[in-house]
């Protein structure tokens, strides 16, 4: 016969209040079963616990031994459940939420401001690292979600896309395309770029948009974060950036406007990727909602 937690539970009550009618009432059952709990448990064990007068029950040697050993297993037991209550009622839990530095920055408070608003006793945290680390950073860790731009076939990641991105061009508001409620590509002939390296997804989506609307694509000065990009056009009023219509609220200090860009209108998806092989944790699963809404929310496009 196997030892049972309620036969632990009995046992302790029984400890605690000193006599078995108390204890039942305690454990809000009657003192036959209680009683019967006891006996199990003894004849499970092969010994004695208690000896009983008529006014107290005292436990045993063999009692005392248990004592010392089984209800600090019981404490364990019932932490374990409680933590575990916690983590599914997201009165607890830790999440990591990995993008890339623009992302980071302009949408990610949205979305760390959202889970505070309903969840307020989960614990999240931002990593803001570059855009083909996001990837990496959600592979090595089971409690990161990460946000950004992926390739669909992701190894070991499954890929949810959350919003379509479309590419705008920025420029300053004292340009002469700013004024303009869309802007062709064609339109962008001879004049002087910043854009990212060579090794940004985003610069191989600028380049098929230029050699699409057949434009030669001479950049002035090519960058590594958008930041940078957004700076120089904000300080050279001449130049002009192709960046994510995310970017616009990157903006709100500079005098800057950000256009959508047509024939052809290029798109690519805003996705979050999660380990493929790994069970979600509740707290995973309140934050993947919230964001994706947060995402879809900002992303009109």
């Amino acid at each position: 016969m196997k030892v049972t937690i309620r036969q632990l539970q009995c046992f302790e009550a029984v400890i605690a209040c000193g006599n078995f009618s108390r204890a039942a009432e305690r454990l809000n059952t009657s003192q036959p079963a209680l009683s019967q709990a006891m006996r199990e448990l003894e004849m499970a064990l092969g010994v004695k616990l208690f000896d009983r007068t008529t006014r107290r029950v005292e436990l045993t040697v063999a009692g005392q031994v248990f004592r010392e050993t089984a209800l600090d297993g019981l404490a364990g037991i019932e932490r374990a459940v409680h933590l575990l209550q916690d983590l599914a009622s997201l009165r607890a839990g830790h999440v990591r939420l990995a993008a890339p530095p623009l992302l980071a920055a302009t949408i990610v408070p949205s979305i760390i401001a959202e889970v505070r608003r309903l969840h307020p006793e989960l614990a999240i945290s931002i990593e803001d690292v570059a855009t083909d680390a996001v990837a990496d950073r959600v592979r090595s860790s089971p409690v990161t979600l990460g946000l950004g731009t992926f390739n669909p076939d992701e190894e070991g990641l499954s890929v949810t896309n959350l919003a379509r991105d479309k590419l705008h061009v920025f420029v300053a508001t004292s340009h002469p395309l700013a004024g303009a409620e869309a802007v062709r590509w064609q339109q962008l002939a001879d004049l002087p770029v910043v854009t990212l390296g060579r090794e940004s997804g985003l610069r191989r989506l600028v380049e098929v948009g230029f050699a699409t609307a057949m434009v030669s694509f001479r950049p002035r000065h090519e960058v590594h974060q958008i930041f940078t990009a957004l700076a120089l056009v904000d300080a050279l009023d001449d130049l002009i950036a192709v960046l994510p219509a995310y970017g616009a609220a990157a903006i709100s200090r500079r005098e800057i406007v950000a256009l959508p860009l047509i024939e052809p209108e290029i798109a690519r998806p805003i996705s979050m990727v999660r380990v493929l092989d790994r069970s979600p944790s509740a707290a995973m699963n309140a934050v993947w909602a919230i964001a994706a809404r947060v995402v879809r929310d900002m992303i009109h496009n």
